[in-house]
């Protein structure tokens, strides 16, 4: 009775439990152990819990959030889903709770020199045993739903991790169906770092056959290493691809006419090539995608990105026109220079970048892009070229 309400418990029982709880005891070092397995209606507002009693009163509750591979979310019987909770009880639990019954007396971690006395972590990890075990026909489907949501999201989105999902025990891979792209990647990146980890280590042992060791045993571990550094760099080449691809869907994005029957400015097409008012000496490789132009782009002594001609290393120019990108090729292949006292040739490109479908172009260096190029080139001619290290490059005024 609460104040003027009745409350039935049969009806509340019968409301919350799913089926009949399951009784089950188990022993350690001696000392014996009830588990009741119990399923309970997923509307009420609970998760999945292991709780530890004494005197038949509920003590401490962990959440087994983690614990067992496969445990997400709520859990089907039949038709019906449900939330599971384990209830430990036992005469050493009686024993050792303290006095505001909060907890228990008993050491979190195996001690050295009594190995009869019983740890929480050893409790803990047979009563998640146990709950493995009688969870375990319920956890089929959430398992093999999360395998397939690995394998999808690999396949279709993420292909650089597929070398690597054999070396990945399966119970570690386990992964909510419901996961988001963002954090399955963080998952499996995480399985990638700590495998590339293992490689760098080995690979400081693998070429030293260590004490004891016989040959066959010694080049079973040579072969073991050099197959993971193979599917390392397979994994590395699947991301490179991967980059690639989704770099041209956002290129073929950016210059579609949009809704409104406009396109894209050129700043948002240019930072995907190169980010803007950056030269070689400020930005990262990886944060370019010259190649989206000509791949040749990536092999420069100087490559500038909406900079002033004023601002560039390889050329006297004082004029503050900013060509969108402009890229010094030095060619120094000995074959190609019959005095290797002089510097090789050299060449300049300008990329000029202009939407698509303009209606404003006139003669002019101001409206035509081939001109506008054509006076960023004669400019930095006439400033006399040099190599980003500030050596003169001979006949500049006719560099290419």
């Amino acid at each position: 009775v609460d104040d003027d309400e009745t409350i039935n418990l049969d009806d509340v029982y019968e409301e919350q439990m799913v089926a009949a709880a399951t009784n089950e005891s188990i022993e350690l070092k001696g000392e014996k152990f009830e588990l009741i397995h119990i399923k309970i209606s997923a509307s009420s507002a609970r998760g999945h819990n292991i709780a530890y009693c004494a005197s038949n009163r509920l003590v401490t509750q962990e959440s087994l959030k983690g614990k067992i591979p496969g445990l997400f979310g709520y859990l089907r019987d039949g038709d019906t889903s449900f939330v599971y909770e384990c209830y430990v009880s036992s005469p050493v639990l009686d024993a050792r709770v303290r006095s505001e019954r909060t907890s228990f007396d008993i050491d979190e971690e195996p001690t050295l020199f009594d190995s009869s006395e019983l740890s929480q972590k050893e409790i803990r990890e047979a009563v998640i045993g146990r709950a493995a075990a009688f969870l375990s026909t319920y956890l089929e489907e959430k398992r093999r739903l999360s395998e397939e949501r690995v394998t999808t999201y690999v396949a279709q989105k993420a292909p650089r991790y597929r070398p690597i999902l054999p070396r990945i025990p399966k119970e570690h891979i386990f992964v909510d169906p419901e996961i988001s792209d963002k954090e399955l990647d963080l998952v499996l990146h995480k399985h990638l770092a700590e495998i590339e980890r293992e490689l760098i280590s080995e690979g400081h042992d693998v070429l030293h056959p260590q004490p004891q060791e016989n040959f066959p045993e010694y080049r079973a571990r040579v072969d073991k290493y050099l197959q993971m550094a193979a599917d390392i760099k397979r994994s590395d080449l699947a991301n490179y691809i991967s980059h690639r691809r989704v770099i041209i869907d956002l290129m073929e994005k950016a210059i579609r006419r949009q809704e409104d029957g406009t396109y894209a400015r050129e700043d948002l097409i240019h930072t995907l090539i190169m980010p803007m008012r950056k030269d070689s000496n400020e930005t990262h490789f990886d944060t370019c995608n010259l190649w989206l132009i000509d791949e040749r782009l990536a092999f420069h002594d100087f490559l500038a990105s909406d900079k002033p001609l004023s601002s560039f290393p390889i050329t006297g120019a004082t004029d503050t026109k900013e060509p969108d990108i402009l890229a010094l090729n030095v060619f120094d292949n000995p074959l190609l220079v019959s005095d290797g006292h002089n510097l090789p040739p050299a060449a300049l490109i300008v990329v000029e970048l202009k939407r698509p479908m303009r209606n404003d172009a006139a003669q002019g260096e101001h409206k035509d892009p081939i001109e506008q190029a054509l006076g960023y080139l004669d400019r930095i001619r006439q400033g006399k070229v040099q190599t980003a290290n500030g050596r003169l490059i001979p006949g500049s005024e006719n560099i290419p």
